[in-house]
C-alpha cells in the first residue's frame, strides 16, 4: 500500500497470489499446490478489495462428481469458517459471498449445503473439469493431426509421472485401441501442464514413428527427454479400468 501511495495518477494496483495448502480425508493430509488465491486490489489508499478464491471440493458436503462426502466436510469445512472469521477481523467487516456457480453458492461462512437441491449438473466433473483441463494442456503445444486419439472407452495402462517426490500426473494408452495421452493432476497446479505438454510431444513423436499406442507409451517411459519434466516411476504399467477412473485419480488426488 505503501508503493500505491508514491505512484502518481489514478492508478488501480492488483496482486495475485495462488496459495498451495492441505485438505484432509480421514485424517491424511492431501496437498494442493493452488488450494487458495488471494487477490489484492488497490486503488491509492482509499480503496481496498481483498478476494479469496478456493479450489477445492472439500468444503462442500458433495464432491464436484455429485457424491456426498459428510466426513471430508466435517474436517475441512470448519476449517474454511474459521479462517474466514479470522479474515474478518482483520478487516472489520463481514466477507461479502461471490456469486454461485455450477459447484455450490458462497455464504459468510463457507458455502450452503448443495445436498438440499443438487448440483445444476450430474456429472459437473466430466462435463467441464475435465474439458477445461485439457484445452489448457493443449494450449501449450503446437496443433498438429499427427496424434493419437484423446479418448478411449477401453481400460487403460499408465505411468506415474513424478519429479522431486512430487505426483505430476500419469501417461497413459488404451488397450484396446489407439488411444494414448497425459493426465495432469491437478492439485500439482501448474506444474503438471508444464510437463504434461512435453509428455505430450514424445508421444507426437511416437505416433510420427509409426508406434502403436502401448509401443508409445513403452518407448516414451524408456526415454524421457530430460528430468526437469519429471521420471517414470514404476517398472511396469499400472493398469485402470477406464480412462475415467484415471482421470478421477489426477482430479481427486
Amino acid at each position: 500500500m505503501a508503493q500505491v501511495d508514491s505512484l502518481e495518477g489514478d492508478l488501480l494496483v492488483g496482486v495475485r497470489i495462488e496459495c498451495p495448502g492441505r485438505w484432509l480425508e480421514s485424517g491424511v493430509k492431501h496437498r494442493v499446490e493452488k488450494l487458495f488465491v488471494v487477490q489484492v486490489d488497490i486503488w491509492k489508499s482509499s480503496l481496498l478489495v481483498v478476494t479469496l478464491e478456493t479450489y477445492s471440493d472439500a468444503w462442500l458436503t458433495m464432491d464436484t462428481r455429485d457424491r456426498e462426502q459428510p466426513e471430508v466436510y466435517a474436517e475441512n469445512a470448519p476449517r474454511l469458517a474459521t479462517a474466514l472469521e479470522e479474515i474478518s477481523a482483520l478487516f472489520g467487516a463481514a466477507p461479502t459471498p461471490g456469486d454461485p456457480n455450477r459447484h455450490a453458492t458462497p455464504t459468510e461462512t463457507g458455502f450452503e449445503d448443495p445436498m438440499v437441491e443438487g448440483f445444476s449438473y450430474d456429472d459437473s466433473w466430466g462435463t467441464f473439469e475435465v474439458a477445461a483441463r485439457s484445452r489448457l494442456l493443449r494450449s501449450r503445444i503446437p496443433t498438429s493431426e499427427d496424434e493419437y486419439q484423446e479418448i478411449t472407452d477401453h481400460p487403460v495402462r499408465y505411468f506415474t509421472i513424478q519429479r522431486d517426490e512430487q505426483t505430476l500426473g500419469y501417461i497413459w494408452a488404451s488397450i484396446g485401441d489407439e488411444a494414448a495421452g497425459y493426465e495432469p493432476r491437478t492439485a500439482a497446479g501448474e506444474s503438471a501442464f508444464e510437463a504434461g505438454a512435453e509428455w505430450l510431444l514424445r508421444l507426437r513423436a511416437a505416433h510420427s514413428q509409426g508406434l502403436s499406442a502401448l509401443a508409445a507409451l513403452s518407448w516414451a517411459a524408456q526415454s524421457p527427454p530430460r528430468p526437469e519434466i519429471g521420471l517414470v516411476v514404476e517398472d511396469t504399467p499400472q493398469e485402470a479400468p477406464s480412462l475415467d477412473a484415471l482421470e478421477e485419480l489426477s482430479g481427486r488426488y
